[in-house]
């Protein structure tokens, strides 16, 4: 598989996902891998990078400050998250990283599965006014 494949928008992944209130406590690091949507997976090609944006995946209902999308039955299965039997995806944060630079993501490891274009297109949807504001960010590339 080829790295442009390997981090093509949709892929879950694991990855040690830094969650906003651990970041404002001044963690740098997540507790622990985690399956995670890489959401946007964009090149460079001037630079030869790939940017990622990325979504955590947990089978814990969200918080009431946190906005999610539940994960249909058939995208859990698409995304390999067999043991969850319901899981969401926040929306109201995400990790930005950059693959190539990244002390954080496995950049040899396979993606476990992939969401469809269908429901990515929804997930791009719903975070597209947090892009927009720039509110939510975690900056992973220091």
């Amino acid at each position: 598989m080829s790295d442009q494949s390997r981090y093509s928008s949709g892929s879950i992944v694991r990855y040690p996902y830094l969650w906003r209130w651990q970041s404002e406590k001044g963690r740098e690091h997540g507790e622990k891998n985690r399956p995670v949507c890489l959401a946007m997976a964009f090149r460079d090609p001037r630079q030869n990078l790939t940017h990622l944006v990325i979504l955590a995946i947990s089978g814990t209902s969200p918080q009431d400050e946190q906005a999610a999308i539940e994960i249909p039955a058939l995208e859990i299965r698409r995304a390999g998250l067999r043991e969850h039997k319901r899981a969401w995806l926040t929306i109201s944060e995400y990790n930005y990283d950059v693959a190539e630079r990244s002390y954080h993501f496995d950049p040899g490891q396979e993606p476990q599965g992939r969401f469809s274009d269908k429901f990515l297109l929804e997930i791009q949807r719903a975070l597209r006014p947090l892009l927009q504001s720039a509110k939510g960010r975690i900056d992973r590339t220091s």
